[in-house]
């Protein structure tokens, strides 16, 4: 299958955003639940106007949301991996910019191989979970 051109999200993506993160929460077993799926469906929607928020696909098969004003990848979530997807989404993250950072999740060994692919280095040691009845984060930033 062909890897899909990202595009900026709009306010009807909102509830295929919310599907593709809920969809990874349930099936992580090492990643709690901290809030119901509308309410994280609220938080999307909420951050879209101050977020550069990129889909891949129709319907949404991942998202990327970055912070434009600090470079803080403050997600990253495909429904599929291994397909280029995520590379995809970071590609469009790292256009025009010299820095991004991030928080992964401690115990996603899979996710920190995938960011050390794309020049990410651990910074620090682990930080505490936000939110705080969730799993212990790392710090991993990129310079060009």
């Amino acid at each position: 299958m062909a890897v899909l051109t990202p595009r900026r999200a709009g306010p009807e993506d909102v509830p295929g955003i919310a599907a593709v993160l809920n969809r990874w929460i349930d099936e992580t077993p090492w990643y709690p639940r901290a809030h119901a799926p509308e309410v994280l469906e609220g938080f999307i929607g909420e951050a879209l106007p101050d977020r550069e928020i990129w889909v891949l696909g129709d319907p949404i098969e991942g998202y990327l949301s970055l912070d434009p004003e600090t470079g803080c990848v403050g997600a990253l979530y495909c429904a599929r991996t291994g397909a280029g997807c995520g590379k995809a989404l970071m590609d469009e993250a790292k256009r025009g910019r010299d820095f991004l950072w991030l928080h992964t999740n401690a115990p996603n060994l899979r996710a920190q191989k995938f960011y050390r692919r794309e020049g990410f280095r651990q910074v620090g040691g682990e930080i505490a979970p936000e939110p705080p009845e969730t799993v212990p984060e790392l710090r991993m930033e990129w310079h060009r």
